[in-house]
């Protein structure tokens, strides 16, 4: 695998270099193939090992590197070493290169493949607590809330895969004065029967309602505050509709996951914290960190100098918490609870300042693991409808996904016969709207194009689909091949190198994930593999080939198709092996 050639060119460095063979690990990259195009292997920078302190920083680079290449001898294993500007080129053997990358695959799946890799020791491991979807109760699941949940499932598989203890939390937003206006409104506009056929949809009709006639209706708005405070005060009555709400809720998101693939190991809320919220208001109080606003509201001064220019509000007036406040108590009780080694909270951009916030008061509160804590913000998803119009609900745009991949299946002549063709549209579906979306920078807003999204062919989910379930059909067909018998050498076609040296890449990839948390890395390295397996499927075929070339091209194909589907699934893809 690629950790067996880092290591034996990392040794000769460090033999050259008189340093540890750690040193060297995570300087050498594997160079990006291009297709149909001979490239060496790997790669080392020697503005890094300058950098670095390895070498001296002074003299020319292209004397240091021509001195350290002829201190470096090209043996069985690397077998041409070359200097370019400050860049020095290693190539790996190439019967060799077949052998250690493919021996994993000898008998069939490798789930493991790239993750022993001693590039992925170098990293931290613990306890991660990610929290993202976190919906707000009572309300139908809103599409905005698509890109917190895919993009949470990606980190949480990411950081599980690379031997985290993963906790992953769903932090619904159970609380606040929006369940006042609810509460308010049920009275008046509620009803039983509808609550029994559609709660999700009555319950947001109501809202919709209530908040309209609270424009003009005082007494309304005074019903909201007082059915809020009776929360607040856990009175019996108001707590028991309020908890009715969120079993109602909480049992249609799960139905809605399940669609997603996506589960969660807590069900958290803002509602958890309400009385360790006023203990946080009293904590503040007693540093010294909370002050009384003209207005009567509780504020930290956030503000380098102290000139109150930049304040948090971490209560009203009448002595109710808010948002932020039940955030902080929820940190703290995480902490405790859970002693996690990293928090990462995953919401759209416009609360990124709400975050720099709270790591910021739990800083100065003393909590000195604030500094592991982090906010992955993401853009806005622009232009999302359905035939019907703009799309409001998360489960009409996978209805739609579904309802639009199972056409084109049907209209495709090389759909096979599947036995349920919905559930495979559902999936395709499915890891169509996830690779468009994780194609770009989380940052971007980005527009959704239905047409774009669902091409069988081009950089999209539905050709990743294709792609493995074009292998699984090719093994199938060729299961009277014996792979236990394999002869390296047989792979020496230049396509067939192509596809070894793109999965040498896959460990510094999972590597590059894990340092920035974005999946444009994994969906851009699955992409370029799918392109180049399509090559070899066309160039080396199984069928027909002497027995000892069709075992190894058999081999390369069961390797490719695992790497292709263990990173889809970290991407929280379901691969299909038929369609």
């Amino acid at each position: 695998m690629a950790c067996f050639f880092r290591r034996k060119i990392a040794a000769k460095l460090a033999e050259a270099l008189q340093q540890s063979d750690d040193a060297f690990i995570p300087v050498l990259t594997v160079i990006p193939v291009l297709k149909k195009q001979q490239s060496a292997d790997f790669r080392l920078s020697l503005g890094t090992l300058r950098s670095n302190g390895i070498l001296p920083s002074s003299g020319e680079i292209q004397l240091q590197t021509e001195n350290l290449v002829a201190q470096l001898k090209p043996d069985s294993v690397v077998e041409d070493i070359t200097a370019g500007h400050g860049l020095i080129n290693f190539r790996v053997n190439r019967s060799l290169l077949a052998e250690k990358l493919l021996e994993p695959f000898a008998e069939g799946e490798s789930h493991n493949f790239g993750l022993n890799s001693k590039l992925l020791d170098t990293l931290k491991r613990g306890t991660t607590l990610v929290e993202f979807s976190s919906p707000n109760i009572a309300k139908k699941f809103h599409a905005g809330h698509l890109r917190s949940t895919i993009i949470g499932n990606f980190i949480a598989n990411l950081k599980q895969s690379l031997g985290n203890n993963v906790i992953r939390m769903n932090y619904l937003g159970d609380w606040g004065m929006q369940f006042g206006l609810l509460g308010a409104g049920f009275s008046r506009f509620g009803c039983t029967e509808k609550l029994k056929e559609n709660p999700l949809q009555h319950l947001f009709e109501i809202y919709v309602q209530t908040n309209k006639e609270a424009e003009q209706n005082e007494d309304i708005k005074r019903a909201a505050k007082d059915f809020f405070r009776q929360l607040e005060q856990h009175e019996s009555q108001a707590m028991s509709l309020w908890q009715q709400f969120r079993e109602i809720t909480v049992n249609e998101y799960k139905h809605i996951y399940k669609r997603l693939g996506i589960h969660f190991d807590v069900y958290g809320g803002e509602s958890f914290h309400q009385d360790q919220a006023q203990e946080v208001v009293q904590e503040l109080q007693s540093l010294g960190l909370l002050k009384i606003s003209d207005k009567g509201t509780g504020v930290v001064d956030l503000s380098p100098n102290g000139v109150m220019s930049n304040i948090c509000t971490l209560h009203r007036s009448d002595g109710t918490t808010l948002y932020i406040t039940r955030d902080i108590a929820a940190a703290i009780s995480r902490k405790e609870k859970y002693s996690f080694d990293e928090m990462i909270y995953v919401t759209d951009k416009s609360q990124e300042n709400h975050f720099n916030q709270l790591f910021q008061i739990l800083l100065q509160m003393g909590n000195s693991w604030a500094n592991r804590c982090r906010h992955v913000s993401f853009g806005l998803v622009k232009g999302m409808k359905t035939r019907t119009g703009e799309v409001v609900f998360l489960e009409d745009v996978l209805d739609e996904a579904q309802a639009r991949m199972l056409h084109n299946m049907n209209q495709s002549n090389t759909t096979k016969e599947l036995e349920n063709p919905e559930d495979v549209a559902e999936k395709v579906g499915m890891s169509a709207l996830i690779v468009q979306d994780f194609k770009g920078p989380l940052q971007s807003d980005y527009k959704f194009d239905w047409d774009r999204m669902l091409q069988a062919q081009g950089d999209t989910g539905v050709f990743l689909q294709y792609t493995h379930a074009r292998l699984c059909s090719l093994i199938q067909r060729n299961e009277g091949v014996e792979t236990n018998t394999f002869n390296p050498s047989c792979l020496s076609d230049q396509t067939g190198i192509t596809v070894l040296q793109h999965l040498l890449r896959y460990d510094e990839v999972l590597y590059q994930s894990h340092q920035d948390l974005q999946p444009k890395h994994l969906v851009n390295f699955l992409l370029k593999l799918s392109h180049f397996i399509a090559s070899a499927h066309r160039e080396l075929p199984v069928k027909g080939s002497p027995p000892h070339v069709a075992q190894a091209r058999l081999r390369l194909f069961k390797g490719a198709r695992s790497v292709l589907a263990s990173g889809m699934r970290i991407l929280g893809i379901t691969p299909v092996q038929k369609m």
